[in-house]
């Protein structure tokens, strides 16, 4: 039954081995050797850093097959088996058959940010490298990828490279620093416009002086460091590198979100090959980038802002007494009344369930906004004007007066309202409503931290939510893109992964472990101790019972098993609610006097997996210290399925013994998403489909 306890025990190598707990490494091959051996595969010399398995030989046979053929590729291989070596060795490997690597000199002249500089010496570089493809690299994570490029130094590949972040994680501007998003964004913008930030102001120059950028493998936290100590702004040098390299590599939202991707001025997408590493949940992220959901409590604010600029525009004439065209009051009074006529309007819809909401097919969103005069054609003017918006709310918040940014400016929430005309008006065509639902609901609890909510008032929320992945990876075809190759250590069934991203995979491949049966023990327990069945659904998990059960199961787990024991239940609140019971309760047919708590601590010291993301590194390190205490006989870690520690770890050796899933984080079917997804997929399944998977 899918709601049991599943257990896996690694078995142990008999070497006492040290424990590290650091994002994965590559396979346990031997070192390397004084030369690294050379593979010749369809054609290609491939240097790998180590004696290759038969499945990393199978894999980079895989990835070039689909790089010469310039077909996509769906490539699954378990973690720990060295896939993101195996990717960027063939793939640098194949790159080379071009031509040598990019040297100095690429996208010297091309300006720090937005002025446009009077050196022509990059010309030819960019010529150079505009006839060889390049290879964008993505992962989910900036922490991943941090990974791969450490990867990317044990090969013998010195490809000139670059690598994207963001203003968050980049900026070094004393003040532009202390803000976040939008605001973090439209903050640089005017400081560089008025040629006030000292940082941009010199990537131009030490740009031309030290072309050799990039050449070495390097991270964010390297750009960093040249930032604060030579003085260049990191995020502009990281944008200039990327428009003349072999390979880039960026987090997924950069290529996806079409805003990002816009900003990616530069990149020459033609022939370019993409490679999504751990594309596991990549769908996911293509439909929400497609998606919005609208809170009412967010048009509030969105309110409050065009009447700030209302004020602001009349006080800035006042000042200047100059009739600036681009900020007419005019236009800002029509935008906060449209916007409280949309707020009115999303109020009067009958929702007759709450449980159902109010549903309609995609297209109706152009119904429901016409009435509103909201058509593809004003949506243009609208986007202008918020556009502007957000350029006067910074300056209002920055106060002309001073050279500097003050940080009190808030996220400008105007911006949800233009992306979600983006959106809708994507191309001024209508015609990718049909992948969509249009659907409004009501809750009456708070929803977010920061809504300005009326006591008592119920906050309903619009949503437009695409179910059609393939939509953003469609935008890349456009692009002239040669290759996509998805892989991660889960990706089947391949099947349904490839429909719903509406592409055709021609090459795939499901890797093998290198790990042999006889290493590892996976099974399921139906029933604890007492004979009383171990169900995780929602119907049961909540009873007395059960978390008795529970509990003895993982107190006996405890004493058997040596060293490091991992223990994920389904959400943070189910572990929250059986952690409290163990530290109170004993099981009723127990003799022992002592808790259920008492009892698992008495065999491994515990650590939980904490909700904030900032307490995480300790937690980690209280693991380590735990598990290297000779007092007791290890430690246990309580943890969240699809939270910090179910990804991106390794638990090698003694840190990870036993691994016990307590049940699985099945979304609810009757949230309204979940729901009408699968309706949409049903209706995908059937029609003139004469072969229905």
């Amino acid at each position: 039954p899918k709601s049991s306890l599943l257990v896996l025990v690694p078995f142990p190598s008999p070497s006492p081995a040290s424990f590290p707990i650091v994002p994965p490494t590559p396979p346990p091959s031997p070192p390397p050797a004084a030369a690294m051996p050379v593979y010749r595969i369809r054609g290609v010399d491939v240097d790998f850093p180590y004696d290759a398995y038969d499945c990393q030989i199978t894999y980079m046979d895989r990835v070039l097959q689909s790089l010469q053929q310039g077909n996509n590729a769906l490539l699954e291989s378990p973690t720990g088996t060295g896939k993101t070596l195996c990717l960027l060795c063939s793939a640098l490997a194949w790159r080379r058959t071009f031509g040598e690597f990019l040297r100095g000199g690429g996208g010297g002249g091309g300006g720090g940010g937005s002025q446009p500089s009077g050196s022509q010496q990059s010309g030819a570089s960019a010529t150079q490298s505009s006839s060889y493809p390049v290879i964008i690299y993505a992962s989910r994570t900036h922490s991943q990828l941090r990974q791969v490029i450490k990867e990317l130094k044990a090969t013998s590949y010195r490809p000139k490279m670059a690598v994207l972040g963001s203003r968050e994680q980049m900026c070094i501007h004393e003040e532009v620093s202390k803000l976040r998003g939008k605001a973090q964004n439209n903050g640089c913008h005017y400081l560089c416009k008025k040629r006030l930030c000292r940082h941009n102001n010199i990537v131009t120059d030490y740009m031309k002086n030290n072309t050799e950028l990039g050449s070495e493998p390097f991270d964010i936290e390297d750009l960093v460091n040249i930032g604060r100590t030579k003085g260049p702004c990191p995020y502009y040098i990281s944008r200039e590198l990327s428009k003349s390299v072999d390979i880039l590599f960026a987090p997924y939202n950069y290529l996806i979100d079409p805003g990002n991707r816009r900003s990616l001025t530069g990149i020459s997408w033609n022939n370019a090959v993409l490679i999504f590493d751990e594309a596991h949940n990549l769908e996911s992220i293509c439909a929400d980038a497609a998606s919005f959901d609208l809170l009412t409590s967010n048009l509030t604010s969105c309110i409050t802002e065009a009447q700030e600029c209302i004020q602001l525009c009349s006080f800035k004439r006042s000042i200047e007494n100059s009739a600036e065209k681009q900020f007419d009051p005019e236009n800002y009074a029509i935008l906060k009344a449209l916007l409280m006529a949309l707020e009115k309007k999303i109020g009067e819809l009958v929702i007759d369930s709450k449980e159902l909401g109010y549903t309609k097919p995609g297209s109706y969103i152009y119904e429901f906004l016409s009435e509103l005069n909201i058509t593809s054609e004003t949506s243009k003017k609208l986007i202008e004007t918020i556009d502007s918006a957000s350029l006067l709310l910074e300056e209002g918040n920055s106060g002309e007066t001073k050279a500097g940014v003050k940080a009190k400016s808030t996220v400008s929430r105007l911006e949800t309202i233009r992306d979600m005309l983006d959106i809708i008006f994507k191309g001024g065509g209508q015609n990718h409503a049909k992948y969509y639902s249009f659907h409004v609901n009501e809750s009456s609890r708070q929803t977010s931290g920061d809504s300005l909510q009326v006591f008592g008032k119920a906050s309903r929320t619009l949503s437009w939510w695409c179910f059609n992945p393939g939509l953003a990876m469609e935008e890349f075809l456009k692009l002239g893109v040669r290759s996509i190759i998805l892989t991660s250590g889960t990706l089947s069934p391949l099947d349904s992964l490839a429909m719903e991203l509406n592409l055709e995979f021609p090459v795939r491949l499901e890797n093998p472990h290198v790990i042999s049966q006889d290493q590892i023990w996976v099974g399921v327990v139906p029933v604890g101790p007492s004979g009383h069945p171990l169900n995780s659904s929602y119907r049961t998990r909540e009873t007395v019972k059960y978390k008795q059960e529970l509990g003895t199961v993982i107190v006996n787990f405890a004493r058997i098993v040596p060293d490091g024991l991992l223990v994920f239940f389904p959400s943070y609140s189910m572990m929250d609610k059986c952690i409290d019971y163990w530290k109170n309760r004993n099981h009723e047919h127990s003799v022992d006097d002592s808790t259920i708590w008492q009892r698992m601590c008495k065999h491994k010291q515990p650590v939980i997996e904490p909700r904030q993301s900032s307490n995480f590194p300790n937690a980690i390190e209280d693991y380590a210290a735990k598990l290297r205490d000779p007092s007791t006989s290890g430690a246990i870690f309580f943890a969240v399925c699809r939270g910090k520690v179910s990804e991106g770890l390794d638990f090698a050796d003694r840190a990870g013994r036993a691994v016990i899933v307590t049940g699985m984080p099945f979304s609810t079917p009757t949230d309204p998403k979940v729901r009408l997804k699968r309706e949409y997929l049903d209706k995908q399944a059937k029609p003139s489909n004469k072969n229905p998977k």
